[in-house]
């Protein structure tokens, strides 16, 4: 939902960063699991010889050692931040750039952990990964340590920036102030001039995209993402992979399920992406997907009265909000911050809210600001969130990461044409969101890297189970994709739990013995599969 036509699609991290921003303002076998990871989750064993390992890589690799050390705080890459404390340990893991070269060039691949604080009963690593594409786990799971505290009594709580984000070869394009600028660009184009515009900067996008990284992208794909959660998993001394996605990470355990199926260890998908879907497909079910939550947001506002901004009656506040965003697309509101709020800005803050329950008020108190004081300080803050923008101006590199990989996984090239041919499909869908993921699609247009799938392939026959987790109110990844995934991986391998809620993910381990935590926590830490189909509301 950025100012521009790379609408990033199923942003995960969102909830993370929204969260942390406003605050600032405002049946397996084994039942512990102990054998299949080594107490020592500092190093694999080391090797003098650099010939091949049992994983085909170099023994340089496989047998590297991890210096971990005290965390610094968060690179602007990565979304800034204060340092995590001293629970927290970062080291560097080397990978190839290119697997079909794995004595080749390495890449750095940043890690931090909090080893299990019950060492006795330490099952062995709990590997993130929290989405985006192009979320960064370095800096993500520290702030949510308190919803894995029971997980990380019996883990070592792992997460890692994903080649192309952050500081793992993070894909590099425009500048702070180039980003900032091209907040003028309309992301969804009226006429001529404006398609002409974005188009063209389209073209700036990629430009600098390939001037600043042309090595790496053709090498951030998914399918090497997985590859190097292998070696993370070996290096870390790890028998089997112990996996937590979410939203994108779902689809990267689903891809490192059909790469090793026999190193599956207990892996759990929350806010699960659809693995047969193409990108048009999947844009348009996120329309659908957040207008249902904004709908649900809607019908929870009325019962407000008259403290809901735009009104008791869900159907005219839509007509509100859709007015609202009109009017932005000529004249922008102003901010304390002395930009502007344009009409896509809004729109990617509205979304933001609405990726988790907990930040509805704050989608009340920006509509609120701006509907009656023509101000727009709460939705430009939303929708930085969304952008990876700090209150410094400075930008992660999460929209540039997300577009390499999604550009470097999907096969897809979607054109002008393409898109003014959904337009009605998508509007109907979504008479807010329609439009601006519509244009999303142009998000790979003239990407200079070709794609390598038509749709991820998560396939694992002979995998351990997996628990996947689907939420019927989830904005950015439709429920309908928990069930699709399960029928991909495979009979017998996919386990499938439904959490009647609201918001991208189910999982709440701060938010108490809920169903869905204890389903969850059951499994990760005893073992204990549920009933295929299982329903907690």
């Amino acid at each position: 939902m950025s100012s521009s036509i790379r609408t990033i699609r199923a942003r995960a991290l969102v909830c993370a960063t929204v969260v942390v921003a406003l605050t600032a303002v405002a049946g397996c076998n084994d039942d512990n699991g102990g054998e299949n990871s080594k107490d020592n989750a500092s190093s694999a064993p080391s090797s003098s010889s650099d010939g091949p390992s049992a994983s085909g890589l170099p023994t340089s690799l496989t047998g590297q050692k991890l210096n971990w050390k005290s965390c610094p705080a968060p690179t602007t890459m990565q979304g800034s931040g204060e340092a995590p404390g001293s629970d927290w340990q970062c080291a560097t893991l080397r990978a190839p750039l290119d697997y079909a070269k794995p004595e080749g060039e390495t890449i750095d691949l940043a890690l931090i952990r909090s080893k299990a604080t019950d060492p006795g009963k330490r099952i062995g690593s709990l590997i993130f990964n929290f989405g985006g594409p192009g979320g960064s786990g370095v800096s993500t799971l520290p702030g949510f340590a308190a919803d894995y505290e029971r997980l990380g009594t019996r883990y070592d709580l792992v997460s890692f920036d994903p080649r192309g984000v952050g500081e793992s070869a993070g894909v590099k394009c425009l500048s702070d102030k180039e980003l900032d600028a091209s907040d003028a660009v309309d992301g969804s184009p009226d006429d001529a001039a404006e398609t002409a515009a974005a188009t063209a900067e389209q073209k700036n996008f990629i430009a600098a995209c390939e001037k600043n990284s042309a090595k790496v992208l053709p090498h951030v794909d998914t399918v090497s993402a997985a590859r190097d959660m292998d070696l993370m998993r070996e290096v870390l001394g790890d028998k089997k992979l112990h996996y937590f996605g979410i939203s994108y990470g779902t689809e990267l355990g689903g891809v490192y399920a059909h790469l090793y199926p026999k190193n599956v260890g207990r892996a759990v998908f929350d806010a699960v992406v659809d693995p047969t879907e193409d990108p048009e497909r999947s844009n348009l079910g996120q329309a659908k997907g957040f207008q249902l939550a904004l709908d649900n947001y809607l019908k929870d506002c009325a019962k407000k009265g008259l403290a809901c901004p735009v009104g008791d009656d869900p159907d005219q506040a839509e007509k509100t909000i859709t007015a609202l965003l009109a009017r932005l697309d000529k004249q922008p509101l102003p901010t304390r911050s002395g930009r502007k709020l344009t009409q896509d800005q809004a729109v990617g803050g509205i979304a933001a809210a609405l990726y988790s329950k907990d930040t509805w008020q704050y989608l009340t108190l920006g509509l609120t600001e701006a509907l009656q004081a023509k101000q727009g300080n709460m939705l430009l803050l939303l929708s930085d969130s969304m952008a990876g923008r700090d209150e410094n101006g400075g930008y992660s590199n999460i929209n540039a990461a997300n577009v390499a990989i999604n550009c470097a996984d999907d096969k897809q090239r979607y054109t002008v044409a393409d898109v003014k041919a959904k337009l009605p499909e998508y509007r109907k869908a979504s008479p807010v969101f329609g439009e601006f993921l519509a244009w999303g699609m142009l998000s790979c247009m003239d990407w200079p890297v070709t794609g390598k799938t038509e749709h991820p392939e998560v396939s694992a026959p002979g995998s351990a189970p997996i628990l996947v987790v689907g939420n019927t109110g989830d904005p950015a990844t439709p429920y309908e994709g928990a069930r699709k995934m399960v029928q991909e991986l495979g009979k017998g391998v996919g386990v499938e739990l439904t959490n009647k809620g609201e918001g991208h993910g189910a999982y709440n381990g701060g938010g108490g013995n809920t169903c869905t935590t204890k389903t969850v926590n059951d499994y990760l830490l005893n073992g204990k599969v549920p009933a295929d189909g299982k329903v907690c509301s």
